[in-house]
């Protein structure tokens, strides 16, 4: 409680006195002129200014003064604070205080806390046009809102239309009447490379350029393709940094798919061979003679084609040979085992092949499916049919394209249904198929998937030899004269 104003005369000490006459002369001019500059200030008593949010405008009521306020003078406030001085100075010297600016700045707080701020009545809103939100369907009222396509939206309703959250951003993306996130509708249409899984660059000219694969539809960067990034030997899918390819030891590298049903050595094979053979003697088309057959490295391969005098060979690989020179060659004995990503302890025995007929040998590249295996094979085996029959100097798109056209015959007969240009499988290589062929019961969707890839790559082949030899070969099986 504040002390009665007979106090405030009991002061003996003049400088005392002069000090709190010059402070009381300041602090009422303050108030007075505090009071004066209230009324241009919005929200501290006056009249407030119109506040403009959006285009609402708003209108605040001015805020009516407390009675307290009113009766309390400028005067009195002053003695009050004068009297709590006096009191200050009246203190034995033994008590704790602050100094005076400190109690003096405490002491004015608390008058200005306690009396010089009005409260507020209670706030009025009026709105020219009633506005609903897009996204609730609610009244917009007051506040901050959005406009966007001729329609208007609280803040937190105008939502990206991939995650849902807010757009907050000062920039966005507009697919229709769909609003989204720069980053969400980047990650909707910007391609994504399905190798390093990052967003494909642009080139020079700003465009978006890159490399997909015919079949598999495996888009990538084109710096992939110069980066040293496997590559299946079977399927020429490239390798995904999510999946590690097998790597074989002549160089090659295997995908997982490719590698459930991958033929490894020579003992592995021959069932499939013979399979191949009994299709071909279905077909009218028996082979008199016991050609061996060696599954063999790259090496080796390449190797034998060297040694050929003669013969026309699919670049930049090729995967099979039917052999009419002798040779000595390393045939695969022992598959290898995995050890972790790679393919070990490979047994190779070399092999002295001799001349008895037209042909010598037929080598295959292993490692591969057994349908890509099979249709190597069904190839190499129509070369052989073809010598032993005295058809030696055949034109190469000729003697190719019969070769691919059985190659793809072999693949429709182990693929019934499958996808791939108008079937050549003659009345008796349809019968034949259902018990020669060499099927491990029902094939798996992954390798349906592999054997049409196969059947694609030799519809489509760009060489002369290979690719239109095996269209023209197609085209006189499917419409013989």
């Amino acid at each position: 409680m504040a002390p009665p104003n007979s106090g405030v005369h009991h002061i003996s000490n003049p400088c005392i006195y002069e000090r709190k006459s010059r402070f009381m002369k300041w602090l009422g001019k303050l108030f007075k002129s505090g009071s004066n500059r209230g009324g241009a200030r919005g929200g501290v008593g006056g009249r407030a200014h119109p506040q403009i949010l959006g285009e609402e405008n708003v209108v605040w009521s001015a805020p009516a003064r407390s009675v307290d306020d009113r009766s309390r003078t400028g005067k009195e406030r002053g003695d009050a604070i004068a009297l709590a001085m006096a009191e200050d100075w009246k203190q034995p010297s033994g008590c704790s205080r602050g100094t005076n600016d400190q109690d003096l700045a405490r002491s004015l707080q608390d008058t200005l806390n306690s009396s010089s701020f009005p409260s507020y009545g209670t706030t009025q809103y009026c709105h020219r046009n009633l506005r609903l939100c897009s996204g609730c369907q609610r009244d917009i009222g007051y506040g901050n809102y959005l406009g966007c396509m001729g329609k208007f939206f609280h803040p937190e309703c105008f939502c990206c239309r991939s995650c849902g959250y807010p757009i907050t951003e000062t920039e966005f993306s507009l697919s229709g009447n769909d609003p989204y996130h720069k980053s969400c509708f980047k990650e909707l249409t910007h391609p994504k490379c399905e190798v390093c899984h990052q967003f494909i660059p642009t080139n020079a000219a700003g465009l978006i350029e890159y490399r997909c694969h015919p079949f598999w539809s495996q888009k990538y960067c084109p710096s992939h393709e110069h980066d040293n990034t496997a590559r299946c030997c079977s399927c020429e899918r490239l390798e995904s940094r999510d999946a590690r390819y097998y790597s074989l030891e002549d160089g090659r590298s295997l995908c997982l798919e490719c590698m459930e049903s991958a033929i490894m050595d020579t003992g592995d094979c021959q069932p499939l061979y013979h399979a191949i053979r009994d299709y071909y003697e279905g077909m009218n088309m028996k082979l008199d003679q016991q050609i061996p057959m060696l599954l063999v490295q790259r090496q080796a391969l390449n190797e034998a084609i060297f040694g050929e005098k003669n013969g026309y060979h699919h670049m930049p690989e090729t995967r099979g040979l039917c052999l009419s020179e002798e040779q000595t060659v390393a045939s695969i004995q022992k598959r290898p085992r995995i050890g972790g990503h790679r393919l070990v302890g490979m047994r190779t025995e070399p092999r002295k092949l001799t001349r008895k007929c037209e042909v010598t040998a037929i080598l295959v590249l292993y490692g591969l499916p057994r349908l890509l295996t099979g249709a190597i094979l069904a190839h190499e085996l129509m070369h052989g049919w073809l010598r032993l029959k005295g058809y030696r100097n055949l034109n190469p798109e000729v003697e190719e394209g019969i070769c691919q056209v059985l190659s793809y015959m072999w693949l429709e007969s182990e693929l019934p249904g499958s996808k791939g240009m108008p079937s050549t499988s003659t009345s008796a290589a349809s019968s034949s198929s259902s018990s020669s062929s060499s099927k491990k019961g029902e094939k798996s969707q992954v390798e349906k998937k592999l054997g049409d890839f196969f059947m694609h790559q030799i519809a489509h082949d760009a060489t002369p030899a290979y690719g239109e030899g095996f269209r023209s070969a197609n085209a006189a099986v499917s419409n013989p004269l």
